[in-house]
């Protein structure tokens, strides 16, 4: 194990905290508690690299439950609420990367509403996507694009586009690009 004092840089910030501050901030970068809680008992990282290699191991290799825990720390594509409260933090992040939403017509916003509740029926978890520099209308079209999935096929496709956020929300934490 490395020595603490010895890692300095960006990834310091995460190696420092107590195991329940790492877990909380964890927390805050990807809504679930399991990859949380693995994530920080592996502290402490040489580099952030191997922080987002071994976080990525951990997210692809949880059940599927966990996913599903995760996507309920998102608010659905415009709106603000999330059905799980992970922190001011993490709420911050998800109205920064939902604000192109914001700028849509009403028109795109009421399209946006109604395909949030046919995808959620139809797979029983919220759209997720990386929603960081895309407009309402580019994320309706992917929406609708991936209705046509099969509910397994999209359970992985929500997957990849959690990791995304929680690798984006890993490096604003730690303050890297």
């Amino acid at each position: 194990m490395p020595d603490l004092k010895d890692i300095e840089g960006p990834i310091g910030k995460l190696n420092r905290l107590s195991l329940d501050e790492a877990r909380a901030a964890l927390l805050a970068c990807c809504g679930s508690t399991r990859w949380a809680s693995e994530v920080a008992a592996l502290r402490p990282f040489w580099d952030v690299g191997q922080l987002l290699n071994l976080g990525g191991r951990v997210w692809r290799e949880l059940p599927a439950e966990d996913w599903l825990e995760a996507f309920r720390a998102h608010p659905k594509i415009g709106e603000k609420q999330a059905e799980k409260e992970t922190g001011a933090e993490a709420r911050a992040w998800a109205e920064g990367e939902q604000s192109r939403a914001r700028e849509a017509s009403g028109e795109t916003l009421d399209a946006l509403a109604g395909a949030n509740r046919e995808y959620e029926a139809r797979f029983g978890f919220i759209f997720i996507v990386c929603a960081t520099g895309k407009t309402a209308d580019e994320m309706l079209a992917l929406l609708r694009q991936r209705l046509d999935n099969d509910p397994e096929a999209e359970l992985h496709v929500a997957a990849a586009e959690q990791w995304r956020i929680t690798e984006l929300r890993l490096r604003k934490f730690l303050n890297v690009k």
